[in-house]
């Protein structure tokens, strides 16, 4: 039996498609990595050396590549200057990795250029890692409370998950770019062959779906929560 929660009816309505939504996109990144992932690519480079190819290319002799544990948990972390690499990604030398690689290696050139979206979703990040988690137990004990004090710790709990949806948001611009500098780059370098640009393609444009599914999620979301106040204050 499906546990009742507020608005359950609302919520079918409203969130219920964004959260396929995501989980379709992510079966589709999934699907398309491991299918590429068993593609060599010609000039058999691994993620790791395209990876370090590209960033000294650019000038960035000086940000590491490191390997890291987990699947497609590859980074770039801009505190650091550290560009992280899944196993799957940093030892292959697939179409896949190839692609993933010089992804991560485009934020790398943002962080060097000062890529403004980049820096606002980084200054974000301490709020998000709060009011992701925070923000709907705040919203949801101020919505039971049924009080002038609830409804103002409801909508507390709303403004810090609404910076959630804006992170969402603002890593839209973020990794289209990203991904643009890496096809780019990969293609003009000659790395990678025209003939394989659509085992690569497909990967990028398949991970790119899975933060516009995101987004979509955390509006739907943010809307539901606001209908909920909503109509409790009208109830009132």
């Amino acid at each position: 039996m499906i546990p009742f929660f507020p608005g359950y009816g609302l919520y079918i309505l409203i969130s219920l498609p964004a959260l396929l939504l995501g989980l379709w996109a992510q079966l589709k990144v999934n699907s398309a990595f491991n299918r590429y992932s068993r593609v060599r690519s010609n000039t058999g480079l691994t993620g790791s050396e395209i990876a370090r190819r590209m960033l000294n290319a650019h000038g960035l002799g000086h940000v590491r590549v490191e390997e890291t544990h987990g699947f497609l948990s590859d980074h770039y972390d801009p505190t650091q200057k550290v560009l992280r690499l899944s196993p799957s990604v940093y030892r292959s030398n697939s179409l896949a990795a190839a692609g993933v690689a010089a992804h991560e290696a485009g934020h790398a050139l943002q962080d060097q250029q000062a890529y403004a979206p980049l820096k606002i979703r980084s200054a974000m990040v301490p709020t998000v890692q709060i009011g992701s988690w925070l923000g709907p137990v705040i919203f949801m004990v101020g919505l039971l409370m049924s009080s002038a004090f609830g409804e103002r710790l409801a909508w507390i709990g709303l403004i810090l998950f609404a910076a959630t949806a804006l992170f969402a948001l603002v890593t839209l611009p973020v990794e289209f770019d990203a991904t643009r500098r890496a096809k780019e780059w990969l293609f003009n370098s000659g790395v990678i062959y025209q003939g394989e640009a659509a085992g690569v393609n497909s990967v990028l444009n398949a991970a790119a779906l899975t933060y516009v599914a995101a987004a979509i999620q955390a509006i739907s979301t943010l809307m539901y929560y606001a209908l909920l106040l909503l109509g409790n204050r009208n109830r009132d």
